[in-house]
């Protein structure tokens, strides 16, 4: 699973930095190239030496090479690596990762990563257990970092608690893990639908909602990440992609998003309707701008939009999945398990705009998934990246 992937070691200013030898060695065992970053406190506990002689490659330390100025480029290694593991990282490395403080190589590097991160902590229990640390744990899982939770034993203090870097063999485990999901969406091809539309008043002025499509986008980067071939039907959005592998559909309106979901549907395995279309639109559109009149009332008749999630429902085949999007103001269960039933949907994705930090415009997300049994599934507040991988996750037992 690992063989010919490039990975990232970081390492820091802790006891535990004896470990890194060992997960170093690991990777390598398994196919791995590796590239460590090591901070100034972290060659006080490991030297250099041993980790290029376990890796075959220069360790990076500083910004500059001391003899020739040699720049090296923390964005370059951000390009090259598939995946960056900070082992150990201590309380000091990770405050510095969560408020962006980039006063070394590694953290530089971090700054930079393209591809994801995971944090293995090690530190005192105390200082693990502190609100600090774990407020700037929360932040890096905000950022979509993934946290490989410390051990419980004995520790450098003499103390017993949580705070052992978690064993290389485990750390390698995890890794192992995530690049085994990186493929179980090979082969499906998937429909997603995000952002608002605009329903058009006049040449100026249109209806729309507060939606900024990242859901929906971080679903599709997610399924493209995982192996999928993906459409993504965007209604109008500043978002840009960054996986090549996504074939984007720009509309604005709701009749444009149904006529291109209805096309595209057919040749899909499944489909994850997560754009806010909007329910309604104008009867009657003015061809020229609508001028304001002293003393009278604008009224505005509106008429419903073709339902595209009970449209896509009515000729889903035997095999293909529809997944629907629920977002509530009041009754969000209720509300959203009459929509699962009418509408011939898989499974439902709730959230509601109660939960601070959930809904439109945020970078996070609070959800429930209902499935056609009624079960219901809570998630904790989370990244949207997280909470599409969550989605994806509870999507591929369906298929």
């Amino acid at each position: 699973m690992l063989r010919g992937k490039h990975i990232v070691v970081g390492i820091t200013g802790s006891i535990a930095a004896y470990k890194a030898a060992y997960l170093v060695r690991a990777l390598i065992k398994k196919g791995a190239e590796v590239q460590v970053v090591i901070t100034p406190a972290g060659k006080e506990f490991i030297t250099p030496v041993t980790l290029s002689a376990l890796t075959g490659k220069p360790v990076v330390s500083e910004f500059f090479t001391a003899n020739d100025g040699t720049w090296h480029s923390h964005v370059d290694l951000g390009l090259w690596s598939d995946l960056m593991i900070i082992a150990p990282a201590t309380a000091a490395t990770i405050g510095k990762m969560a408020n962006g403080i980039a006063d070394n190589m590694l953290i530089t590097t971090y700054l930079s990563m393209k591809s994801p991160v995971f944090v293995a902590p090690a530190m005192d229990l105390d200082m693990y257990a502190h609100p600090s640390t774990q407020k700037n744990l929360e932040t890096l899982k905000s950022f979509g970092n993934h946290i490989i939770e410390p051990a419980s034993g004995f520790l450098a203090s003499k103390l017993e608690g949580k705070g052992r870097m978690e064993e290389p063999d485990k750390i390698v485990e995890v890794i192992e893990t995530y690049f085994s999901k990186k493929e179980d969406l090979a082969g499906k091809k998937m429909l997603i639908t995000a952002g608002p539309t605009y329903e058009k008043l006049d040449p100026v002025r249109y209806i729309g909602n507060y939606s900024s499509g990242k859901m929906g986008f971080a679903l599709a980067e997610a399924c493209a990440e995982r192996g999928a071939e993906v459409i993504l039907i965007a209604g109008p959005t500043q978002l840009q992609l960054n996986h090549p592998g996504i074939k984007r559909i720009d509309v604005e309106s709701a009749d444009q998003m149904y006529e291109q979901a209805m096309t595209e549907f057919q040749h899909v395995d499944a489909g994850i309707l997560c754009a806010a279309v909007a329910d309604y639109k104008p009867e009657v559109y003015a061809d020229e701008k609508i001028k304001r009149k002293e003393g009278d009332e604008l009224v505005l008749k509106l008429v419903p939009n073709k339902d595209i999630a009970a449209s896509l429902g009515k000729i889903k085949r035997e095999k293909q999945l529809l997944v629907g999007f629920a977002l509530e103001t009041h009754n969000g269960e209720k509300n959203a398990k009459l929509k699962l039933e009418k509408k011939n949907l898989d499974f439902i994705v709730l959230n509601s705009l109660q939960d601070e930090g959930a809904g439109f415009r945020t970078d996070t997300n609070k959800i429930s998934i209902i499935n056609k049994k009624g079960e219901r599934t809570d998630f904790p507040l989370k990244n949207k990246k997280a909470v599409a991988n969550d989605i994806v996750d509870t999507f591929i037992k369906f298929m």
